[in-house]
């Protein structure tokens, strides 16, 4: 058994350029498709240059067509016309930049997903270093759990995964083990194993969960609480007294123990038994549905 949070594998949603945020038009929460709308910047600037861009271009180009012209009726030589062919052409370049860097200024959405975390308002200013948001692919949503390292030699990928929160008391949710990290951490003594959900189902971000990880399956097995078993043996009651039954275990499981030799189904089994409970004490007994 062990404990899993659910995580998203993050987006980072940052400006291309350097510009104050206009308008802010999601929230957290939101679901947004790839190549939304996510955040206005300021484009008066850029604006201004693109018109500059424009006004050049077409300059360049009536100097073009005046060269092509001259060239043709012998008037210009080849390298003026030449030359006005490659200024028009640098003119329609510049324009068509300045048109793609007005249109960085709408930040827009690169996956489709949820937006995480909104770290930016109307009024910042926004550079291509700040994180302005982060966005979550639910079709990327990963569990991760810290397994013991004794256990490690146990798991293989592919393992089916049952998990259960607090959030869903008696629900079970079901997955699998998709990887198991090649390098522990020596400090806790254990690895990160990623789980990956079977179910349909909406989890929420940072959920905590609790993982046993199926390693084995025994059907019609006699189980008893693991608080029964004292080293290889347990306290049964027989007759309103107690007596020692030496037992072999088998799968040990978060709460219960499968019993594979010494004891019989019908057996009542004394749970916390008290140090010093010895041969043929009398004790009472209550039993409780298993």
């Amino acid at each position: 058994m062990s404990t899993a949070a659910i995580r998203y594998q993050p987006v980072s949603v940052a400006a291309r350029l350097t510009a104050p945020v206009v308008q802010v038009l999601v929230s957290e929460a939101d679901r947004v498709r790839r190549g939304q709308a996510l955040i206005v910047l300021d484009d008066g600037e850029q604006r201004g240059l693109l018109a500059q861009a424009a006004a050049e271009r077409k300059g360049a180009v009536l100097d073009e067509h005046r060269a092509r012209t001259l060239f043709a009726e012998g008037w210009a030589t080849r390298a003026a016309r030449d030359r006005a062919v490659a200024e028009a052409d640098a003119a329609r370049a510049a324009e068509q930049s300045a048109l793609a860097r007005l249109s960085q200024h709408v930040v827009r959405a690169g996956i489709d997903g949820i937006v995480l975390k909104r770290d930016v308002e109307p009024g910042d200013l926004a550079t291509p270093s700040r994180v302005l948001l982060l966005l979550g692919d639910s079709a990327r949503i990963r569990v991760t759990a810290t397994v013991d390292e004794r256990d490690v030699p146990r798991l293989r990928v592919g393992q089916p995964a049952l998990m259960a929160s607090d959030a869903w008391p008696g629900r079970i949710i079901h997955g699998h083990l998709r990887e198991l990290t090649p390098g522990g951490d020596p400090t806790q003594r254990a690895f990160r194993a990623r789980l990956a959900i079977d179910d349909a189902v909406a989890l929420p971000i940072g959920l905590t969960l609790e993982v046993n990880m199926v390693t084995r399956r025994a059907e019609r097995a006699l189980l008893v609480p693991a608080s029964a078993i004292a080293s290889d043996h347990v306290w049964v009651v027989r007759d309103g007294r107690a007596q020692h039954r030496n037992i072999v275990a088998g799968i040990t499981g978060a709460n219960d123990v499968q019993i594979v030799s010494g004891l019989h189904p019908a057996e009542l089994v004394i749970t916390n038994p008290p140090a010093d409970l010895t041969e043929g004490d009398r004790v009472s007994s209550q039993a409780k549905p298993r």
